[in-house]
């Protein structure tokens, strides 16, 4: 098989994983049409059909879909060896992409950027804020960032902040026009800035824990956001209660502007790890942003 051939199959790898005719190109920097010749001329080399295209989506066929596992670990082997390269280096240099929930992206990973970067111009992090529990290795992720307990058991995961706690809160304007809640049941009397997330394709549930009792309460309300600070700042001005991490609502309840409620029912829990693939090579890049985020307890 020529060389020619092997970049072909690259090129597709690239393309499954995206999706995106548009996005692939763009990340090689070559042109759509070009690209999609060369996609052509893959499944007619081969004979069958890898890629199903419609005006608004590309995903691959049953068979693509068969190519892209035998090809996509490969590929991901030759990365991590060529990664070894930058062992060579004086200086940790190239690109890392990190996939982190918003929360985790503002208190873990926000702060890191702004102690490494100025001594380290060469490095380059890319952060995609989601909420989905993504397949980092299929979506070509370096690591991720999650709790603890939605890491694959496949995965090395590595704690790199605190325990957590969530609080319901709402503004002392509204507890003037509503009770206060005794239990997580009350909250079904109670107008609540609801959360959607993909992971869940619904609302979600408010998780609550109480002398070793879990309950899950499906609240309702006028708002629903997918974002924190628009949950925050719907709460902040008297629209609902709000389910939010602690620490994220903690000033605002020292100063009075927020009033924290069931706070017997919401315990610590373990927090955020950032995981990677076992059989991943690290590069001196990657080394030094893991120690960097490594949480000492």
């Amino acid at each position: 098989m020529g060389i020619e051939h092997y970049d072909q199959l690259a090129l597709f790898a690239l393309v499954a994983r995206e999706r995106s005719f548009t996005r692939a190109a763009a990340q090689l920097g070559m042109s759509q049409p070009a690209l999609s010749r060369s996609m052509r001329q893959l499944e007619e080399r081969l004979g069958v059909r890898l890629l199903s295209r419609t005006t608004r989506s590309v995903s691959p066929t049953e068979a693509g879909e068969q190519l892209l596992r035998v090809i996509a670990p490969r590929f991901e082997e030759i990365d991590s060896e060529l990664a070894q390269l930058n062992a060579f280096r004086d200086k940790p240099a190239g690109r890392l992409r990190i996939t982190a929930g918003e929360h985790a992206a503002i208190t873990v990973m926000q702060p890191v950027l702004g102690k490494l970067l100025p001594d380290h111009p060469d490095l380059n992090i890319e952060v995609i804020v989601d909420y989905g529990l993504t397949d980092i290795v299929a979506e070509g992720y370096d690591a991720g960032i999650r709790l603890g307990e939605q890491v694959a058991r496949d995965m090395i995961a590595l704690p790199v902040g605190p325990h957590l706690r969530m609080a319901v809160v709402g503004s002392p304007a509204y507890f003037q026009r509503h009770p206060r809640p005794k239990s997580p049941h009350d909250l079904t009397g109670h107008n609540c800035i609801t959360i959607r997330l993909p992971t869940h394709g619904g609302i979600f549930a408010w998780e609550f824990e109480k002398k070793g009792k879990e309950l899950k309460v499906r609240v309702e309300g006028q708002l629903v956001f997918n974002n924190i600070a628009m949950r925050l700042q719907a709460a902040l001005e008297g629209l609902g209660l709000a389910y939010m991490p602690e620490d994220l609502v903690h000033a605002h309840i020292e100063v009075g502007t927020l009033v924290r409620v069931l706070a017997d029912w919401c315990p610590p829990f373990p927090g955020y790890h950032l995981y990677y693939p076992s059989r991943r090579q690290s590069s001196p890049a990657f080394t030094l942003l893991r120690d960097a985020l490594r949480y000492a307890r």
